[in-house]
Parts: structure tokens; C-alpha cells; sequence
């Protein structure tokens, strides 16, 4: 990962599907997120997997920020965030079929913008994925300066997961 401890977070454009509390069942139209606007200020833990519904992100790595997403809370964090590569359609779905609610919010990198910045953008072609996939990691970022970053070695979910970051805060 190009970021390391004390950077300031790059500033990339993300879209996402806000949450519809009147309606939640409802897919509204997808929003810009610019991450400099919407984390300055903020103590944040973004994590990111290389594709929603797969076997390690779906079974390992979200379960974990959907159970201790309210003790992270507790802790400080304004904001708990997963990006991914899919579509801002598919990470809204995802994050519906975890119930998220806004607890999460559900961020989509699917140009890579932001995985190429941080250096996590990766070729999942020869795997029949795509040509951008991000490699599984967490950063929690305090008022946009990096204070922890956490990119897994191997397939997995360590140093990226929920235990590993509440560890660190």
C-alpha cells in the first residue's frame, strides 16, 4: 500500500446508494462521494474487499464490521465505510443483505480510482473477475490522516477485520 501511517487519506471520487430509512427496501439513484469532503473532520475505519457476495468477504470480513459496528461507534468513529470494486447497485444489495442500514456505508470503487491512489488496485482478469479488484485492507483515518493501516498478506481476513482495527483505536 502507497499510504502509510501520518499521510493524508487521497482525496478520490466514490459512489454510493444512500440509505432510504422511509423506504428501505427501495435502490435510490447513486451518489458522488468525495472522500476529502465527506472524512475531513472525522475519525473513520474503511474497509475494503475485493468483491461483494464472494466466499471470504461474504463469510469472514463483513459479518465482523456488522457485529461491532456500534462498539467502533462507542469508540469514536464517525463513520464506518467498505469499498469495494462492484458497482455502487451491487455494494447497496450487499450492504442490504447484511441489514447495514446507514450503520455502513456502502462504497463503490468500480473505476479504481481510489485502489490505484493507495496502490491496492489489482487484475482479476485472469481469474474471470474483472479488470479492477482492490486487495483486502483497513485504514482508520482521523481527520484524513491515516493512524492505522492494515493490508492482509495472504487470502483471509487479519490485520483488515474488525477485531484487528478495534484493537488499534
Amino acid at each position: 500500500m502507497a499510504v502509510k501511517i501520518g499521510d493524508v487519506f487521497p482525496d478520490a471520487v466514490l459512489t454510493y446508494i444512500p440509505y432510504d430509512a422511509h423506504n428501505p427496501e427501495a435502490c435510490g439513484l447513486p451518489q458522488r462521494l468525495a472522500t476529502h469532503e465527506a472524512f475531513r473532520g472525522k475519525k473513520v475505519v474503511l474497509f475494503a474487499v475485493p468483491g461483494a457476495f464472494t466466499p471470504t468477504c461474504s463469510e469472514e470480513h463483513m459479518p465482523g464490521y456488522v457485529e461491532h459496528v456500534g462498539e467502533l461507534k462507542s469508540r469514536g468513529v464517525d463513520i464506518v465505510a467498505c469499498v469495494g470494486p462492484n458497482d455502487q447497485f451491487v455494494m447497496h444489495a450487499w450492504g442490504r443483505s447484511y441489514k447495514v442500514k446507514d450503520d455502513i456505508l456502502m462504497l463503490s470503487d468500480a473505476n479504481g480510482d481510489l485502489g490505484r491512489a493507495l496502490g491496492v488496485a489489482s487484475d482479476g482478469t485472469a481469474q474471470r473477475m474483472g479488470p479492477v479488484r482492490l486487495t483486502r485492507f483497513a485504514v482508520v483515518i482521523d481527520d484524513l490522516r491515516v493512524v492505522y493501516v492494515g493490508v492482509e498478506p495472504v487470502r483471509g481476513v487479519s490485520v483488515s477485520g474488525a477485531d484487528a482495527v478495534l484493537a488499534k483505536l
